[in-house]
């Protein structure tokens, strides 16, 4: 196994950026991916060179990525974006209407975008299937919405 594995390294090399991918996806911040791209840079020299070389590779072109790659990367996909709302907070704003009825002490539905929301109101009415409404709060899965005024 070993032997084959020394011959083979690229196929190591790709697994280790494989990895680093399916790590980034999960932070977002661009670091991770210099790993991988070190590794691809590793696994195209693995059949031309020794394990050393490649080592020493797979840390120039990462150490590259890092200081390079990175902060280009961060400038132009992340305009400053510190405080960027993600996920159910970036409901947060938007508008829909009611779906099925909210009810004043209950529960109802809104879609938004294409999805359908549980929602609730703080009004003192119902809000009518149709009524176009606007998301400010939200708990969990479940949005506060509030109508929008059509003057």
């Amino acid at each position: 196994m070993i032997e084959y594995l020394a011959a083979n390294m690229w196929q190591v090399w790709a697994v280790v950026a494989i990895l680093g991918l399916i790590l980034e996806l999960s932070s977002g911040d661009f670091f991770i991916i210099c790993f991988s791209i070190g590794a691809c840079a590793s696994a195209i020299v693995s059949p031309f060179a020794g394990i050393y070389v490649q080592l020493a590779v797979f840390a120039a072109v990462t150490a590259f990525s890092i200081f390079q790659v990175r902060p280009f990367a961060l400038r132009y996909l992340h305009r400053a974006d510190e405080d960027r709302v993600s996920n159910a907070d970036a409901l947060i704003g938007q508008t829909g209407f009611v779906s099925e009825t909210v009810r004043a002490d209950g529960f109802g539905r809104v879609a938004i975008g294409g999805d359908d929301w549980k929602a609730v109101t703080r009004e003192p009415n119902d809000l009518p299937v149709g009524t176009h409404v606007r998301v400010v709060d939200r708990e969990s899965i479940i949005i506060t919405v509030e109508t929008i005024d059509k003057r």
